[in-house]
């Protein structure tokens, strides 16, 4: 057999490394990480002193908070807009849950206090603000609390305040949304609950430097498992511009269902219908 003709195409030149890196994994500005953190650290340095006072003085935080999560997305280069009208008073406030992004986007827009898992007040300067927006804290391990803390969610609503829940009970990779947790509807059941109202909210990350988000930068701002906080947070910096949205829906109370459970498969219903508009650009 003839054997074959020499290759004299020109030898390609060594390719560099992090020139092979796919483009989701190039930063989108190396120095995002030094902006995001000079300019959360600055809006801290305003706020926190004003909102210590009034929590020192047994005074209310207001909306100090709210200035707070919109001063520090803005520093994180998030923007993020309200579709649809969110109430006030006595509301519970049901949102699915991608990353730790949510809470400063979430607490641009929405006044009242989040339920969390115990381990954020333990979580420095991070529990530290928690506890000035007053965050109701949640022991999942304890089961014999549970009672204690639905209660405490369920007198908050009573007394006019507005409470933020993530009834997934976890965050996930954004690419679909987790089975809602019945249990934690709990707090809208019993004796004066009635004119509670709930209120489903859906929040999508729909795009990143102008562009509709992939499926694959969404998981890079997901925060799952057992990921360290500030790696992630510093990766997240590095990403660029991110554009976030909030989808209102309309509220219900739980004597429109015939029980928990029913309550709970409309939120996840509309929530998931909602993500997958927003996702594909339709309002």
């Amino acid at each position: 057999m003839p054997s074959a003709p020499p290759d004299s195409s020109p030898v390609a030149a060594p390719v560099d490394a992090r020139r092979r890196r796919p483009a989701s994994a190039l930063p989108f500005q190396r120095m995002g990480a030094v902006k995001s953190v000079a300019g959360a650290l600055a809006a801290t340095g305003a706020l926190i002193g004003p909102a210590y006072a009034l929590r020192m003085g047994r005074g209310h935080s207001g909306s100090l908070p709210m200035l707070w999560h919109r001063a520090i997305s803005r520093a994180l280069g998030v923007r993020s807009s309200v579709l649809g009208t969110i109430e006030s008073g006595s509301v519970l406030y049901v949102l699915n849950h991608l990353s730790w992004l949510d809470i400063p986007v979430v607490g641009s827009h929405l006044q009242g206090a989040f339920v969390a898992k115990s381990e954020v007040g333990d979580m420095g300067m991070v529990g530290f603000l928690a506890d000035i927006q007053r965050t109701i804290y949640v022991e999942r391990e304890r089961r014999h609390r549970s009672a204690d803390q639905a209660g405490e969610i369920a007198r908050r609503l009573r007394a006019g305040e507005n409470v933020i829940l993530f009834p997934e009970g976890t965050s996930n990779d954004g690419v679909r949304i987790l089975p809602f947790k019945s249990s934690l509807f709990s707090v809208v059941e019993g004796a004066g609950t009635d004119a509670l109202r709930i209120q489903p909210l859906t929040l999508a990350y729909t795009h990143l430097n102008g562009l509709p988000i992939t499926r694959n930068r969404l998981i890079e701002l997901a925060w799952i498992g057992d990921m360290d906080l500030a790696p992630h947070a510093l990766d997240c910096m590095r990403l660029g511009r991110i554009e976030a949205r909030l989808l209102a829906h309309a509220p219900v109370r739980r004597s429109d269902f015939a029980d928990r459970k029913a309550l709970t498969r409309h939120c996840q219903a509309v929530i998931a219908d909602g993500y997958r508009r927003l996702l594909r650009g339709i309002h």
